[in-house]
């Protein structure tokens, strides 16, 4: 029998792939696996793809038709920007799917005076529709320009491990009012589906069929599909009959209003709204949701290349995968989708969940998206499932994430008081100052920045609202401030700076160069 190691000799070298994963980004599962694993992607990719219009929506005059129009234009643009992410952005296996982000400056628009005294709802919709079209379309160039023009590959320079940690840490735990406040809407279908997708996932990933670990790598699925039957059950036997009607929203499965409102099949189109509507207030309110946008989606980047066993993506690609996230936001402007786009935090989560980081997987799951938002009857089921059962699941995954964050402290001195000062300060203040914000907005119906500016306005509370917008402001001004030039080695510098170029690491040709033998014409910096 072996002696226990002493402690001295105990020791966790830092590693720059994650260990355990199963298949890396260029490697794939059989066709029937990635074809499963995709459709599991799809699913959870519905969860903010029905949130986000079922909030705005209303709020903007529509009726349950146009709430099926807006879900299906979503996914169909959702779909797009995937593919063009996986293919010709950063080459990562991330879904990117509606923001967030954008929701300051969107409700700005949706109660702006010259179309909150439109009387005809409908009208009014269409008008609201257009406008928020019209300031994606114009702020889209922000991150087009940052992106192709290398700016955001410059400033990613001063960037380090220690000052990305609370960044990419707070892309999760910054969501937590997704998580736990969702669930607890219906507990007795919330609950249930937290367990059970805790126990599959991790209690019993060592069942296996045909040497397939069948429970860890589909528990999303499975956990859903039984506790939607459950969900259904209970709306079925009346259980919710007598209840108040946020109950009845929150835990029953026929209360989505999706498929009786969808069509068979309709394919969306650009400008299928009218011609937008350009309104130099809106635009720019509208500008700070595509920085924050920008920022959230560089940690999620960071943490992507973690969970699909890839090196951290070089500064020019991730300044290339920014702007064709600027292409996306255009395409969402252009179609119509009512929120702008970003990299969807959650998918990432079941990267981890699933040991899969394939990048096919996710082009199978852009695949599905498009198909269903077409057959319109199909996918509005699918997005019948009830909100609390995705906050359940978010629970987990945006857990995960922020935990892939807390992992790049291996490649600093965490002995050193200035890199624990600059983390805690980073973290609460990235925690704090967007719970202030939102703390005063729910009391007073307006953000803390109220002066007769409204684009002003927009612009602080958007920036203020988003987490890992503000750990950046507060990380990076820090980092680069403190003691940084005796201070190389703590802050991770060595590490971090032979991801830098391109040709600074040999693994990177196989992970991030372009198909079809692009890289040609666009040569690595």
């Amino acid at each position: 029998m072996a002696a226990d190691p002493k402690p001295e000799e105990i020791s966790h070298p830092p590693m720059d792939q994650l260990q355990g994963l199963e298949y890396c980004i260029d490697s794939n599962p059989s066709w029937g696996e990635s074809i499963a694993l995709g459709f599991q992607h799809y699913i959870l990719a519905l969860g903010t793809a029905v949130m986000i219009p079922s909030f705005l929506v209303p709020l903007m005059g529509g009726n349950h038709g146009d709430k099926v129009r807006v879900v299906q234009t979503l996914l169909f643009v959702e779909g797009i920007n995937t593919l063009l992410q996986t293919l010709f952005g950063t080459r990562l296996p991330t879904v990117i799917g509606g923001s967030y982000a954008f929701m300051v400056p969107i409700v700005s628009i949706i109660h702006d005076p010259s179309l909150t005294k439109i009387p005809d709802d409908h009208l009014r919709f269409l008008s609201t529709m257009r406008a928020v079209q019209g300031a994606l379309i114009v702020s889209s160039s922000i991150q087009i320009i940052l992106g192709y023009s290398q700016l955001w590959a410059i400033c990613s320079r001063f960037f380090s491990p220690i000052g990305m940690v609370p960044v990419i840490a707070l892309v999760g735990f910054g969501l937590f009012d997704r998580g736990f406040p969702v669930t607890g809407r219906c507990v007795e279908i919330g609950i249930p589906m937290l367990i059970l997708f805790i126990t599959c996932s991790q209690y019993l990933k060592g069942f296996q069929t045909k040497q397939l670990p069948i429970l860890e790598r589909f528990a999303l699925l499975i956990s859903i599909t039984v506790i939607w039957a459950y969900a259904h059950l209970l709306t079925a036997s009346g259980a919710y009959k007598h209840r108040p009607e946020i109950t009845q929203i929150n835990c029953r499965t026929d209360k989505a209003y999706l498929i009786s409102s969808a069509p068979w099949i309709k394919i969306p189109y650009p400008l299928q709204w009218g011609a937008p509507t350009f309104d130099a207030g809106h635009c720019f309110g509208m500008m700070a949701a595509v920085f924050v946008s920008l920022i959230e989606s560089t940690g999620a980047y960071k943490a992507a290349s973690r969970l699909a066993s890839a090196t951290p993506p070089p500064a020019h690609v991730l300044s290339r995968g920014i702007g064709w996230q600027g292409i996306g936001i255009l395409l969402d402007g252009l179609f119509g989708t009512l929120t702008g786009s970003t990299v969807s935090v959650e998918n990432i989560g079941l990267l981890g969940s699933t040991r899969v980081g394939s990048r096919r997987v996710i082009q199978i799951s852009a695949g599905f998206m498009i198909f269903f938002s077409i057959l319109g009857k199909f996918g509005a089921l699918f997005a019948s499932i009830p909100f609390p059962i995705f906050g359940a699941v978010y629970c987990v995954l945006f857990g995960l994430v922020a935990s892939v964050g807390l992992s790049f402290l291996q490649f600093t001195n965490m002995n050193s008081m200035r890199n624990l000062f600059i983390t805690g300060v980073a973290f609460f203040l990235g925690l704090s100052v967007p719970e202030y914000f939102r703390e005063y907005t729910s009391k007073a119906y307006h953000g803390p920045a109220h002066t007769r500016a409204g684009w002003f306005n927009d612009f602080l509370n958007t920036i203020f609202f988003s987490s890992p917008t503000v750990a950046l402001i507060v990380a990076v001004f820090l980092d680069n401030t403190l003691d940084y030039k005796d201070s190389a080695r703590d802050r991770g510098m060595p590490w971090w700076v032979k991801f830098r170029t391109f040709k600074g690491d040999s693994r990177n040709e196989e992970f991030y160069t372009l198909p079809f033998n692009l890289n040609r014409f666009f040569p690595p910096s």
